[in-house]
């Protein structure tokens, strides 16, 4: 959990298992669009690659247009913050008098909204999520619409592939984190650059998997090697495998050609 998720978590009402809230946001809402301007909006690996799908850029076209490229505190792993409009507002890029030019493929936080989503480590080494709702002052939302509960919620809005993936970029931090050989030293300058390209640059990382012929020393099979190569999602998945691979020296889901399991 980052510094920032525990603020957030500590500020506003977190959800009981089950509990119901109504909300609602279409441009029949008095206030539609307010929520959408002068944001710290955070974009996971996963946000990037959707919404590239929808740009139609290459990863470095979209860092270049759209992202502030940072260090996640106390880890240094590689982070993009969404870069607002240099208007009165500081209106997101993708708002529209319409609504949000991206929505098919909007960031995991504006598909939680009006809830945020947390988690972290339990003793037992796995992971716990906490939900909490943001009531902010502007929003009418809550006047109108259908009930949930968190899990219908993050149904409706498609929030499982997002989870998933914003949960493997989180876990590696939190392990990075905890991981006592890498705490007492910060990341080499080429392993920020490989973090960065493993994490929100797969199509340069597969062209940089067929130069180096990486996937060749590594125990995986044909069909997992050609996915990688060819699915950006697979390539981010792999990236995940390899970063802890690299970085800590070992992961459940990757190993060396010829290391026994």
């Amino acid at each position: 959990m980052t510094d920032s998720s525990k603020q957030f978590l500590s500020e506003h009402q977190e959800l009981a298992p089950g509990e119901r809230f109504r909300f609602a946001c279409h441009p029949g809402v008095a206030c539609f669009g307010a929520c959408c301007s002068a944001l710290d909006l955070m974009l996971t690996p996963y946000d990037a690659l959707r919404l590239r799908h929808t740009t139609g850029q290459t990863s470095r076209e979209f860092i270049e247009l759209f992202a502030n490229l940072m260090a996640m505190p106390e880890v240094g792993l590689p982070m993009l913050h969404m870069r607002m409009q240099a208007d009165t507002r500081h209106k997101c890029p993708f708002q529209r008098d319409t609504g949000c030019a991206v929505y098919q493929d909007r960031p995991s936080a504006c598909r939680t909204y009006p809830l945020g989503r947390a988690t972290q480590r339990n003793a037992e080494g796995e992971l716990v999520e906490r939900i909490f709702m943001a009531r902010e002052a502007h929003c009418q939302g809550f006047d109108e619409g259908t009930d949930f509960d968190a899990s219908a919620w993050m149904h409706d809005q498609g929030l499982e592939p997002y989870n998933e993936a914003n949960d493997r970029y989180m876990a590696l931090a939190e392990d990075l984190r905890a991981f006592e050989e890498l705490a007492k030293r910060h990341m080499s300058q080429k392993q920020l650059g490989m973090a960065g390209l493993a994490l929100y640059q797969p199509d340069e990382f597969q062209l940089f998997l067929a130069q180096s012929g990486l996937l060749d020393r590594l125990d995986m099979t044909p069909a997992r090697k050609d996915e990688v190569m060819h699915d950006e999602a697979a390539c981010l998945d792999f990236g995940y495998d390899w970063l802890e691979l690299s970085l800590m020296g070992h992961t459940e889901h990757l190993r060396p050609t010829g290391q026994k399991g």
